[in-house]
């Protein structure tokens, strides 16, 4: 896995190129224009912090990187260090807060959340972007990106919420 600051260096270069145009084409004929997804600045600020604790050890019950970090300690942690907002409890009382959103819908530092231990909400992680997700799961037992139609993932989504407009 490349190092986490070539990882935010190309995390970077992807929203930058997602704000560009192509120029001043016309549509080709017969097609309709769709407006771009709307960008959440706080979302985007959430999804490259997540980014530079990519390869963070996990630890049941951690809230801090230093210490290690579960899923729910990683989302609160990024939260409060990237936009100030203040996101606590297990992964299912974090789901409880929050808009639920389409799956369709989802941007950069949403959360997504699974049913990972037979019990509804029991993971959650940050959306990238690109059908990616960041999270801390105690299998590997560092902060990874996975893809939420990797097929552990996809069996097991559950839900989008968003902490943004």
């Amino acid at each position: 896995m490349p190092a986490p600051s070539t990882l935010l260096a190309l995390f970077a270069a992807l929203l930058l190129a997602a704000c560009g145009t192509p120029g001043n084409r016309p549509a080709p004929p017969g097609t309709i224009a769709q407006a771009p997804a709307r960008v959440s600045a706080p979302g985007n600020e959430v999804a490259l912090y997540a980014l530079g604790l990519i390869d963070t050890g996990y630890r049941f019950g951690g809230k801090n990187p230093e210490a290690g970090l579960d899923c729910s300690g990683m989302v609160s942690y990024i939260y409060a260090r990237a936009i100030g907002l203040k996101v606590q409890g297990s992964a299912a009382d974090i789901a409880r807060g929050g808009r639920s959103i389409d799956r369709a819908a989802l941007r950069p530092g949403d959360l997504v959340f699974f049913n990972t231990r037979n019990r509804p909400f029991s993971h959650v992680g940050i959306y990238l972007g690109d059908a990616r997700f960041v999270h801390a799961p105690s299998s590997n037992g560092r902060v990874r990106i996975d893809r939420l139609d990797d097929r552990y993932y996809a069996q097991r989504f559950q839900a989008a919420r968003s902490y943004f407009d």
